[in-house]
């Protein structure tokens, strides 16, 4: 009797445990979440918004006198369509050659009949800790003829040695060795059993990389600042970035009344730019959640 009423408060006591634990995690998490979210919801009305009205901090939950001007004066720029345009080819193409090269080297990478794995996986890695430089990385590019090319924003920097551990260390954890071995005693060699097997049983790391690359493509201007001096092929972060810049500098050389009106056109304008240039990839990526989330789990599991 005694022991049965001892159970009894035991899993009364664990219940309780478990529910505080329970309230403890999913308070942090949300609490974690608005954190995220929130500055990103106040980017969004605050370009909405009359800007005399946020600097005076009035705007938190609702824009306050709503209106278009920073998304109008943003649009004038016949500029800014262009760049879109050459934003979303970089971002596509890229993400397709940096899977076409990254995948199959990851997967080569977890063969262990490779020869010589290790001294393949020390010439990937030892370029990930020390680089060239910028000016070799210049000059190399520039003999190569990719200087002020679409080229240049897509083959350069496709290998990822990062996304190439993670791939690797995908395929080790996830392909079982017995799937190749039956598709060996059906024929199949390794172009086909890459292409017709581990292809369609990778969606969750094609996801990751995926996403991963088309982010960092899509943000990316330093590149094309380095190496781009055309204007119809520059991207839109670098276009934003200029007529920001250009915006400042148009305020320096102005005073009074009409000073502090382009001061408030120019904050709105850079929350519009924020706006614009995260929107289309944030809408992305709910597509890709499931593989994400999976990728990411079984590829930092274990080596």
């Amino acid at each position: 009797m005694d022991l049965t009423i001892k159970k009894t408060e035991y899993k009364k006591k664990r219940k309780l445990t478990d529910t505080l634990f329970d309230i403890g995690v999913y308070g942090f998490a949300i609490l974690l979440m608005l954190l995220i979210i929130y500055p990103l919801w106040f980017v969004i009305i605050a370009s909405f918004s009359n800007p005399a009205e946020v600097a005076n901090g009035n705007v938190w939950f609702w824009p306050s006198e709503w209106k278009l001007d920073g998304y109008i004066e943003l649009f004038k720029q016949d500029i800014i369509w262009r760049s879109y345009f050459n934003t979303i080819i970089y971002t596509v193409v890229g993400t397709f050659v940096a899977l076409a090269v990254n995948i199959p080297a990851g997967y080569a990478l977890s063969r262990k009949d490779l020869v010589g794995r290790k001294w393949i996986s020390l010439f990937y890695i030892i370029p990930m800790f020390v680089g060239g430089g910028l000016i070799p990385t210049y000059l190399i590019i520039k003999e190569f003829g990719l200087l002020d090319t679409f080229w240049v924003m897509v083959l350069p920097f496709a290998v990822s040695t990062f996304n190439i551990i993670i791939a690797r260390t995908f395929f080790s954890t996830s392909l079982p060795e017995g799937l190749w071995e039956a598709a060996q005693i059906d024929g199949c060699n390794t172009f086909r059993y890459f292409f017709s097997f581990v292809i369609p049983l990778s969606k969750a790391i094609l996801a990751v990389i995926g996403l991963w690359t088309a982010v960092g493509i899509w943000n990316s201007w330093f590149n094309a600042l380095i190496y781009l001096t055309n204007e119809d092929l520059q991207p839109l972060q670098l276009v934003l970035r200029r007529i920001l810049i250009a915006n400042e500098s148009l305020l320096g050389a102005t005073s009074g009344s009409l000073a502090t009106e382009l001061r408030q056109l120019s904050d709105m304008m850079k929350y519009a730019a924020i706006v614009v240039s995260t929107l289309p990839i944030m809408c992305l990526y709910p597509f890709l959640q499931k593989y994400f989330n999976q990728g990411v789990m079984i590829g930092s599991i274990k080596e």
